[in-house]
């Protein structure tokens, strides 16, 4: 159970093992350094959240309010109520006052979203729930609730309006292009915001083994019994230090239609917060507070911010992001090492293609425009 026993509308709650809770804890204390440092300056821009309101009437929340009520299944006491249970634990854990409504909507698609403006839904398929079991559905709930509570349900619905919008405009000259600058960048950030959402999920669940059971599934379907942790994370490593420069542009043409990372990233970049000191320290009550967010510095989450993606950078195994990594320390021969990554010429009888070099006073001058 979460600490003791807990009461929460006249009815008390009782979760199926004991777990740690965190009074008062900010989004900020388990926020990706890059999902952070972008809602840390939303959050202090003036005027933020009444422009974001007056902007609902263009945004589909009232239409998606009305949809979920009307054709899916409110979860509550008398409706799925393990699920309810496990919301509001999750949201007890986290210290969330207020419980978001929750649906279940049939789709055989395993799949989950937190939406809204002035209040967030929290939307799960009936897919999902015939997938997971207990345990690895705590965690899914707990990463729903992560997006609530850091307000990521904000900026996905921007994200839904765009999109559809961008449906829309797509024979206005221009119009799309500027549109889809914009769903790109969003669903840069939301990628991130998947990576924070999967460590609240842990912090709720307190099962490492559960979340990456989870993810499992999710990539490979109800066949724990065919499929290995290790396994499923030795994947991981191979997609990151695999192939040459060609794959790393492949890697990211893969992933820019995405809102969410490839389940095999996200399962090894859960399983190494866990083991990080940072995560230690939430375990062991030692973590930001939401009354301490007002005083919060952009700055300082912005140095976070670029301090982490150096970090990520440096010590990444992708080809592109070696050669980024030592450019940068002042390693020289740019022609050479774009060519060797992209496997070098390939124009037959030429000695280059064949390995030859050619004689000294042949030699050509070196091109750095490859």
């Amino acid at each position: 159970m979460s600490d003791d026993g807990h009461e929460q509308d006249g009815r008390r709650n009782v979760p199926g093992r004991r777990r740690r809770r965190f009074p008062g804890i900010s989004s900020r204390a388990y926020e990706h350094p890059a999902d952070r440092s972008a809602l840390v300056a939303l959050r202090r821009l003036s005027g933020f959240d009444t422009v974001f309101k007056a902007l609902s009437g263009l945004l589909p929340e009232r239409s998606l309010r009305l949809l979920f009520l009307s054709d899916s299944v409110r979860v509550s006491d008398e409706q799925f109520a393990h699920l309810h249970v496990m919301l509001r634990d999750a949201c007890y854990i986290l210290d969330l006052e207020r419980v978001p409504q929750m649906y279940v909507r049939q789709d055989p698609q395993p799949n989950a979203m937190c939406v809204g403006l002035d209040e967030p839904i929290i939307v799960v398929t009936t897919g999902l729930v015939e997938l997971l079991d207990e345990e690895e559905m705590r965690a899914v709930v707990g990463h729903e609730v992560g997006h609530a509570l850091s307000g990521h349900s904000v900026y996905r619905t921007v994200l839904l309006f765009l999109t559809g919008l961008a449906l829309k405009v797509a024979w206005i000259p221009l119009g799309n292009v500027a549109i889809m600058a914009l769903v790109t960048a969003l669903r840069e950030w939301f990628r991130k915001s998947e990576l924070s959402a999967d460590r609240a999920g842990l912090l709720v669940g307190q099962d490492l083994r559960a979340s990456m059971r989870g993810l499992m599934k999710i990539a490979g379907g109800n066949h724990l019994h065919e499929m290995n942790v290790d396994a499923f994370l030795r994947q991981a490593e191979e997609y990151e230090a695999g192939g040459d420069l060609r794959d790393s542009v492949l890697k990211i043409l893969n992933v820019l239609p995405r809102s969410h990372p490839f389940t095999t990233v996200r399962a090894a970049e859960l399983k190494k917060w866990s083991e990080s000191r940072d995560h230690q320290r939430i375990m062991d009550g030692h973590y930001e507070r939401r009354d301490q967010d007002k005083d919060a510095s952009v700055g300082d989450s912005f140095r976070q911010s670029a301090a982490g993606y150096a970090s990520d950078v440096k010590n990444s195994k992708d080809p592109l992001m070696k050669l980024v990594s030592d450019l940068a320390s002042g390693a020289g021969d740019l022609g050479g090492r774009v060519r060797r990554g992209f496997g070098g010429f390939t124009g037959s009888g030429s000695s280059a293609a064949s390995g030859e070099r050619p004689p000294k006073d042949e030699e050509p001058p070196p091109r750095d425009d490859v």
